[in-house]
């Protein structure tokens, strides 16, 4: 936790999409304080044409390299998100060769009770995490 969905454009390599996982995932451990192997990413690759990313009129221009980054999370601080986008984009830029103009994120909220990590327990709330 947080868990983390990536939706591309198809065509990048395995290699890419470990070093864009990676960077994505150091940069979640430094800005939340979650512990290293607290780690849960799903990636969804799109065809060319079926992933659309408009620049909300500020003037961004998109590649195919976008990355739409929507993170399920515990309630973060404002100090923590904005750590966060910065420091995603610094890895992304440095470990993948993503532009910063490439990264639009989507952070959404949700308690201690809407997580289960298995056998049917919600740990946040049983003390087991």
């Amino acid at each position: 936790m947080p868990l983390l969905r990536f939706d591309l454009v198809a065509g990048r390599t395995p290699a890419e999409l470990t070093a864009l996982l990676d960077a994505a995932h150091a940069a979640v451990v430094e800005a939340f304080e979650v512990p290293a192997g607290d780690r849960y990413q799903v990636v969804h690759q799109h065809p060319r044409g079926e992933l659309v990313v408009h620049d909300t009129g500020l003037g961004i221009e998109r590649t195919d390299a976008v990355v739409l980054l929507q993170v399920t999370s515990r309630p973060r601080s404002r100090e923590q998100k904005e750590a966060f986008y910065r420091l995603l984009v610094r890895n992304l830029e440095e470990a993948a060769g993503t532009a910063p103009s490439d990264v639009v994120v989507s952070v959404v909220e949700n308690s201690d009770a809407d997580w289960s990590f298995g056998h049917g327990r919600a740990q946040f709330l049983t003390g087991e995490l």
